[in-house]
């Protein structure tokens, strides 16, 4: 058996140090079988932290290290809530990420796992055809259970350019998170505004480049961490997490139909989805037009979905499914009940932000030209799919997808005026409980 090692090292040297994390990637072949396992080292190192919720704060000279490693912030006498939102892209999961993002006890972090796609996809190309499905689903899961620990160190083995002593300018969407655009993480007086427009720039020019050291106090100094992906295909690649007894996982399963998603997705990803514009442009089908596009997010979802509705013991009192247009129709009630199942307490800056970003105008049209943005009117996006496709592009998302619009309670339109008549709704009334 011959096998080929690689190091993936943190260099350390920053001004302290906490516990960080060595990646070991162990690439084997034989008989032409190959088989690729990541294994995780700890490295106990003398620093601030010691342990996974415990900081000892005489060992710290910046009085914004100090703050953030006061025990008296840790919430030790109440349990930690790891929160993750579990979606594909284009479904309504920035929003709704966003909503956890406002509760002041939360550390939010959008899209981690984008650097482990990245990284793996940039990879040698004799490594990434080594690479297969499990091993970067294992890779995903290793770096969520670092997060949820608050050892953002980990993410050194990812992000490039690789940060230097544990400072990078190249954390994806860091102005998403609250946690990460205020003290300590941030200069002391610089606090994310809840009516800052969404802008991918402004964290990082107010805050300088992000020094993981401090984000990961920021996260210790929080009582709950709540990640956002839409990078794991199904929820059944997430069961050891869920019975990881080092978590307390709570996954929100946010859905849409995906006559909505295929909309949101041509626009947001003109390049990636052109063959599709072309086809709604004209209302002619290109040759070259890859359905896979829509029916392989129909056929994670529908296998997502299955699982949780079957119960199984491993998602008791773990796994809420939210259909994005519930939210919309209904964000003041649904939110409640995702904080309710999260097992956390409404506060009015939630409340505030919902009624503000729900019932917006945008009059703004470089609020909409931002892809991410929250702001809108939450109704009539869930519906506006409605408007911008055509009918043949509706009709074969319909029979691509029909075992997930009937399984979800999305109806089907069989003519131009019915798709178009948006005093018809195309939700069915469903009530989807929490799996107990």
């Amino acid at each position: 058996m011959h096998c080929q090692w690689e190091r993936c090292r943190v260099r350390g040297g920053g001004r302290m140090e906490c516990s960080w994390k060595t990646v070991l990637l162990l690439v084997c072949a034989s008989l032409g079988v190959q088989y690729t396992a990541i294994r995780t080292l700890r490295d106990s190192l003398s620093g601030p932290c010691q342990g996974a919720y415990r900081c000892q704060s005489r060992h710290l000279r910046d009085s914004r290290w100090r703050t953030s490693c006061d025990d008296s912030w840790l919430p030790m006498d109440s349990p930690r809530k790891h929160i993750l939102l579990f979606a594909t892209t284009r479904s309504g999961s920035s929003f709704t990420g966003q909503l956890l993002n406002q509760h002041p006890g939360v550390f939010y972090v959008f899209e981690p796992l984008y650097h482990v796609q990245q990284a793996f996809t940039n990879s040698s190309s004799r490594l990434r055809r080594t690479l297969d499905r499990r091993a970067l689903l294992g890779a995903y899961r290793d770096l969520l259970l670092n997060l949820y620990t608050c050892e953002l160190h980990f993410m050194e083995n990812y992000i490039r350019p690789e940060p230097q002593d544990h400072i990078t300018s190249s954390f994806f969407r860091r102005s998403s998170s609250h946690a990460l655009c205020s003290p300590p993480v941030c200069s002391d007086g610089v606090v994310a505004a809840a009516s800052d427009p969404p802008d991918e720039t402004w964290c990082p020019k107010k805050c300088g480049a992000l020094n993981l050291t401090l984000a990961s106090m920021s996260c210790l100094s929080r009582g709950h961490v709540a990640v956002k992906t839409v990078r794991v295909p199904e929820v059944g690649d997430l069961r050891t997490l869920t019975e990881d007894p080092r978590l307390d996982l709570k996954i929100v399963h946010l859905v849409r139909d995906p006559r909505a998603i295929l909309a949101s997705r041509m626009m947001a990803f003109s390049d990636q989805f052109r063959a599709w514009k072309i086809w709604n442009a004209t209302g002619r089908q290109p040759r070259y037009v890859d359905l896979s596009q829509i029916t392989s997010t129909c056929k994670d979802m529908v296998a997502s979905v299955e699982t949780g509705l079957q119960r199984p013991a491993w998602l008791r009192g773990r796994y809420l499914l939210v259909r994005y247009e519930d939210l919309a129709f209904n964000p003041k009630d649904k939110a409640s009940e995702i904080y309710k199942f999260a097992g956390l307490e409404m506060e009015d800056r939630v409340r505030t932000w919902i009624a503000k970003n729900t019932n917006s105008n945008a009059s703004s049209p470089s609020e909409w030209n931002y892809r991410y943005s929250t702001t809108r009117d939450s109704r009539v996006t869930a519906e506006s799919w409605r408007l911008r496709l055509g009918f043949d592009i509706v009709r074969t998302v319909q029979n691509l997808c029909n075992d997930t619009l009937a399984l979800l309670g999305y109806k089907q339109v069989r003519s131009v005026a019915e798709l178009r008549n948006l005093s018809q709704s195309l939700v069915e009334h469903r009530t989807f409980q929490p799996v107990t």
